[in-house]
């Protein structure tokens, strides 16, 4: 899925005025309310993956949530009179960030899911803020390495390691399936923290920056949707499973675009306008417990306890690196005065 960009680390997307005001039933209800909807829109997308699989490819999966993610979210932008970018450079650098935000994460998952368990899926994706931080401290030359972050990309391979299990291939999950869903985990980190370098200095509000990534991420993603069919030689519109699943799997994926983009960025709006993108950012370490939890409730998977202990060291790492390092006053300094 993609997340705002206060949710990986870099700097949170404004919120403009009108979303503010076309939002205030929403910004009634509390924000701890809020903060679970996201967390179970954003889990419940691996569940629907897996429900798109009965019936369509990966990579029809991927183009078709893309393509309705879109549509909903320019209609949200219309409605609320929000203005995209309007120069050619702009829309480039957004489209270089599309491809790591939405086409590559978004046909890694549900190709992922075609080797393993939505559950495992979601506890791969728990790995997305460490690769954050690694990431940018390769790209981004003002980021320095500091302890903190040092232990945090290291727990956070350890984790991956625990939840892969490639010391016993017989009873742990496939390798290459988890490869891959570290891959589209990985690849959400490319993607913010280009987005942190490529657009910081460029005005890119509210819904306008989602909206702009999945305009552009849609001719990548019908691009490679065509080139699979034709390596394949196979029909692009062609159904790839059971044609009873059919109309489950759409109304799957057309949940996944709708919900899991317009409804999500709303909801996202509102809460890091109540709580700031920090608090906001913890939905992060939910995500993998509503997947794990669906996959094993709607379709009876299993999760062991390495992958269990695996997601603990990589969500524990995640909040290690987010965690605001302590400031120690300077000797002599009067304290901080405290406000109402």
């Amino acid at each position: 899925m993609v997340r705002a960009t206060t949710a990986q680390g870099s700097r949170a997307p404004a919120s403009p005025a009108a979303v503010g005001r076309s939002a205030s039933r929403i910004g009634r209800v509390p924000w701890q309310a809020l903060w679970i909807g996201l967390a179970v829109i954003w889990g419940s997308s691996f569940l629907l993956m897996k429900l798109g699989l009965e019936a369509l490819h990966p990579m029809q999966i991927a183009t078709l949530r893309i393509g309705i993610a879109a549509v909903t979210l320019l209609v949200l932008s219309a409605a609320l009179r929000t203005r995209l970018p309007r120069d050619a450079g702009t829309w480039g650098l957004l489209a270089i960030c599309s491809f790591f935000l939405t086409t590559l994460p978004f046909t890694a998952f549900v190709v992922a899911e075609t080797r393993i368990s939505s559950g495992l899926t979601g506890l791969a994706n728990a790995f997305t803020p460490v690769a954050t931080v690694l990431f940018a401290l390769l790209l981004l030359p003002s980021d320095r390495l500091t302890t903190r972050k040092l232990v945090s990309v290291l727990l956070g391979f350890v984790g991956v390691v625990l939840i892969a299990q490639p010391w016993t291939t017989e009873q742990g999950p496939d390798l290459l399936g988890i490869a891959i869903a570290v891959l589209g985990a990985a690849s959400y980190g490319v993607g913010w923290t280009l987005n942190r370098r490529l657009l910081g200095q460029r005005e890119v509000p509210g819904l306008a920056h989602p909206t702009a990534l999945m305009i552009t991420g849609l001719p990548m993603s019908v691009l490679a949707l065509l080139g699979w069919a034709a390596i394949d030689g196979s029909s692009p519109v062609a159904l790839h499973g059971s044609a009873e699943a059919l109309p489950l799997a759409l109304v799957a994926v057309a949940v996944l675009g709708v919900v899991g983009t317009g409804v999500a960025y709303i909801l996202q709006f509102e809460v890091v306008r109540a709580v700031g993108p920090t608090v906001a950012a913890t939905v992060t370490y939910l995500i993998p417990v509503v997947a794990v939890t669906l996959g094993v409730v709607v379709l009876g998977e299993h999760v062991g306890p390495w992958q269990l202990a695996g997601a603990a060291i990589v969500i524990g790492a995640g909040v290690l690196v987010q965690a605001k390092p302590r400031v120690r006053p300077r000797r002599g300094s009067a304290p901080a005065a405290s406000g109402s």
